[in-house]
């Protein structure tokens, strides 16, 4: 029975890694055209996307899970992401996605805006172009400072990832509630958890090295 349920969950957690990798890789580049846009020159480009920003910030993300899976089906009479595993994993990628994006845009914008004006105006004074001062100057800096931060919304990405089970998606959690259901006991539950604290353990040795390495802007 052990060696069923950790082949189940090791399934499970597969399915779970899946969705933690694809958020990232969209919700990252996605959270930084967001923050540069909330800061932008354009009054309304910039209240526009800061006003989505407070609405995904202020609403359940499991809320905007059912929204985003359920939604164009009932308002559209064909469910665009099919019925299938694989559907169900891209409406929570895709749910997932907007909702850490708009996250990690109000940490980008901190530590833009952290960075002193004075370094940017110094990198005008030898001739750089903004892209030049953007990616050689700012960027590097703002690395440093939302480490932090960033590492506590990706390790609540990890958790956060269990949401996907209501609409049956056969990640970790719903791996270790199938066993539990259909055998009547609870450790499979327990050992889930196990799964979890691994990752999320991994992941925080990773982020203590990285802030490690980026002590050299002290």
């Amino acid at each position: 029975m052990f060696w069923i349920v950790t082949q189940g969950l090791l399934s499970g957690l597969a399915t779970t890694f899946q969705i933690f990798i694809l958020t990232l890789v969209f919700a990252l580049p996605l959270g930084l055209v967001l923050a540069l846009g909330t800061i932008s020159k354009w009054k309304l480009l910039s209240y526009f996307i800061q006003v989505i920003v407070w609405i995904i910030r202020g609403t359940p993300l499991m809320l905007q899970l059912i929204i985003i899976f359920y939604g164009p089906g009932l308002w559209l009479d064909h469910n665009i992401w099919s019925g299938g595993e694989t559907g169900r994993i891209t409406a929570t990628v895709v749910a997932f996605t907007i909702n850490y994006a708009c996250y990690f845009s109000v940490i980008f914008r901190g530590g833009i805006e952290g960075v002193p004006a004075g370094q940017r105006e110094a990198g005008e004074v030898l001739g750089m172009t903004k892209g030049q001062i953007f990616f050689k100057v700012t960027l590097l800096q703002m690395i440093k400072r939302i480490v932090p931060p960033m590492s506590n919304e990706i390790i609540t990405l990890v958790k956060d990832t269990s949401l996907a089970r209501i609409i049956a998606a056969y990640e970790l959690t719903f791996t270790g509630y199938s066993f539990m259901k259909s055998t009547g006991i609870t450790w499979p539950l327990f050992y889930t958890g196990v799964f979890y604290l691994i990752f999320v353990g991994i992941l925080t040795l990773l982020f203590n090295y990285i802030e490690r390495k980026l002590d050299y802007f002290k």
